[in-house]
């Protein structure tokens, strides 16, 4: 899978760009906040509809098209090639008023081959694999940062696990909302009114669980073997699943004897993992309604990193985690193009300057399997001489790109 052609119209620091994209390894090379990372933005936003930088599409729009356009708008257009066929997709975002007050808001609309879409609906038009610096701190960052990396994760190739995790979103907010006026009112409230969230909660919250169980355990088995090359077998890596709510709590009791057990879950089904979550939420309500919010669900996962059963989070050293990210980005690589059937477009944003030199041409080395990597720097001799001989490179000044043979 490729991008072809990208066309920004409004995007962060590009007013318009028409650009045909090569295959193979592209080196986006420019100082500081020229658009190298604004242009692998736009790609990674043509998958997930989202970005990783910005907390609200409105920060993506051009400050011009902000400051002087009635109504600015950013436009993101692809030719997207792929083994089956050609694509296009297009997404835009505008900046719209609304009622007497005139109060804006955002509208997004996503057309894929011409036919709208629902942003979840992304799912497999693109995909790629984004590899930041900030993600060498996804073993030692909070929950929530694995559980965005998951979702944005399994999203890309699965659309029922898109759909689950929207609603799920939806119901946890209708659910607390709930939760804290019966907190307010001592406990009295719509039971009936709860007892509806809750078998919504559970149901969508099972697929959730489901799914990443069996997602981690695949991408965990790549990982491992990644990672016993990348540490000469000195180490073995575990992706470990720590579920809010583990449907297997109370069917597998196990004696605290100070062991790394591997438990697997991805034999669970949806249907049995939602009924045990009810009697959970059932037995707990008289606390959730102490606190006024869901204290157990997907919303509360986490993964952990174990190398040989040391956490890597905890005792790990900083080149320990920087080796355990740089498994699993590859070992995403590697599982996405075996759920899609071709490899997922690759993006790296200054990643080798984390890297220590074994480490990039244990990564570079790996390029040769991705139909397209494009590669954000503003150091060229961080590549391999040989590496930068032999693919395209952009000099990117200011939002616009010129190919740079020289560079």
């Amino acid at each position: 899978m490729r991008v072809a052609h990208l066309s920004l119209t409004n995007f962060r620091n590009y007013t318009r760009l028409e650009a045909d994209l090569p295959a193979g390894p592209l080196i986006l090379v420019g100082n500081n906040a020229q658009g190298k990372t604004s242009l692998l933005e736009a790609i990674y936003y043509l998958a997930t509809a989202s970005s990783p930088h910005a907390a609200t599409d409105r920060q993506l729009i051009h400050w011009l098209a902000l400051r002087n356009d009635p109504r600015p708008f950013l436009k993101i257009v692809a030719e997207v090639h792929t083994a089956r066929e050609i694509r296009r997709v297009d997404i835009r975002v505008e900046v719209e008023d609304v009622g007497a007050a005139r109060e804006q808001r955002l509208k997004k609309t996503v057309l894929i081959n011409g036919l709208k879409r629902r942003a979840g609906d992304l799912h497999g038009a693109v995909n790629v694999v984004l590899f930041l610096p900030q993600d060498m701190a996804l073993v030692e960052g909070s929950p929530g940062d694995r559980r965005r990396y998951l979702d944005s994760t399994l999203c890309q190739v699965d659309p029922v696990y898109a759909l689950a995790l929207g609603e799920y979103g939806k119901i946890l907010s209708q659910r607390n909302a709930l939760l804290k006026q019966m907190q307010e009112r001592n406990g009295n409230g719509d039971g009936v009114e709860l007892e509806f969230w809750d078998q919504e909660l559970c149901r969508h919250g099972a697929t959730l669980i489901a799914a990443r169980a069996r997602a981690l355990e695949e991408i965990g088995r790549f990982a491992a073997s990644v990672h016993r090359e990348l540490t000469e077998g000195a180490e073995h890596l575990r992706l470990a699943y720590q579920p809010a709510f583990d449907p297997l709590a109370d069917d597998t009791p196990q004696i605290g004897l100070g062991l790394d057990v591997p438990v697997t879950r991805s034999g669970v089904t949806p249907e049995s993992i939602a009924q045990s979550l009810r009697e959970k939420l059932e037995a707990t309500r008289r606390q959730e309604i102490e606190r006024g919010m869901t204290l157990t669900g997907p919303h509360r996962d986490d993964v952990r990193f174990l190398a040989s059963g040391i956490d890597l989070g905890i005792y790990g050293s900083r080149g320990q985690g920087r080796t355990a990210v740089l498994s699993l980005k590859l070992a995403e690589l590697a599982w996405m193009t075996d759920k899609a059937g071709e490899p997922p477009i690759l993006l790296l944003d200054e990643v080798l300057a984390e890297l220590d030199p074994q480490r990039r041409r244990d990564l570079l080395k790996r390029l040769g399997g991705v139909e397209q990597s494009v590669m954000a720097t503003t150091d060229l001799n961080l590549f391999e001489p040989e590496f930068v001989e032999a693919v395209e490179k952009w000099r990117v000044v200011s939002g616009t790109i010129t190919k740079d043979e020289a560079a």
